[in-house]
């Protein structure tokens, strides 16, 4: 029998106190583009189109962004995938994300 160790390795993706502040500084900065609120971890804008509503959400920890469609009177909504988000809406995304700071390429990382 083998004894695990407990320990991370040196090569391990573990997050340090600097990681955190890193990524709370990147959702600060996401808050302060237009229509994105920051809370915590995470940052979040809301988008109506004509006949859509979307919740977008961009989440520091797993450096990743999900799509949400809103029905009906907003208290419902359900992930979607970004292949059926309108493509202004993913470009603005993407820009509100290069302007804070963010590589842009992670709003297309597969969660």
């Amino acid at each position: 029998m083998t004894d695990v160790d407990s320990d991370p390795s040196p090569d391990t993706d573990a997050r340090t106190a600097s990681d955190a502040d890193a990524g709370t500084d990147v959702v600060d900065a996401l808050g302060t583009q237009e229509g994105w609120h920051a809370e915590g971890f995470a940052a979040r804008v809301h988008y109506r189109g004509a006949d859509d509503h979307y919740s977008v959400e961009y989440y520091a920890p797993s450096d990743c962004v999900l799509y949400w469609k809103v029905k009906g009177n907003g208290e419902v909504a359900v992930p979607v995938g970004r292949e059926t988000v309108p493509d202004p809406l993913r470009e603005r995304v993407r820009q509100d994300l290069d302007e804070a700071g963010v590589d842009p390429a992670v709003e297309s990382r597969v969660v």
